[in-house]
């Protein structure tokens, strides 16, 4: 895929993200705050096996041989909606999603470093470095009224 592309498609997610939040919370507001996550998962994972289904790219006899850890990362997203459902009623959209992506990119940071979970190692910059910290101080920006 094309760099831009790739960019483009992941800022439109990052989008869809920033609603997650808020459509979550008010879930929650209706039927409780784990219920709520579910209730998001249980829809999501629907959505997942009918998408696998109607394109055919089911292999999951391979995933007998995958190392453990490749397996958390639905515990992983659970930990984000139920966080990211709280939080927007404190933060609002624009605090959750902030700190949301601050704390994705400084880990991410960390990763490409590391060159862990398959991929290949990057190094750090002063430039890397910036970025996180300017959007750490974008994050105290947002949240501090």
């Amino acid at each position: 895929m094309d760099k831009g592309a790739a960019v483009g498609l992941t800022a439109c997610a990052g989008g869809l993200i920033a609603l997650q939040a808020p459509i979550n919370s008010g879930l929650g507001r209706g039927v409780g705050t784990l219920a709520a996550a579910s209730i998001s998962f249980f829809v999501g994972t629907v959505t997942l096996i009918a998408i696998t289904a109607i394109a055919g790219d089911a292999k999951l006899g391979g995933a007998a041989h995958l190392p453990w850890y490749y397996f958390v990362g639905g515990l992983l997203g659970a930990a984000y909606v139920t966080t990211a459902l709280v939080t927007v009623r404190t933060l609002g959209a624009g605090g959750t999603t902030a700190a949301t992506i601050t704390g994705q990119l400084a880990t991410s940071v960390v990763i490409d470093r590391l060159g862990i979970l398959g991929l290949p190692q990057r190094p750090l910059s002063v430039a890397r470095i910036a970025g996180v910290v300017l959007l750490a101080a974008g994050v105290f920006l947002i949240v501090r009224d």
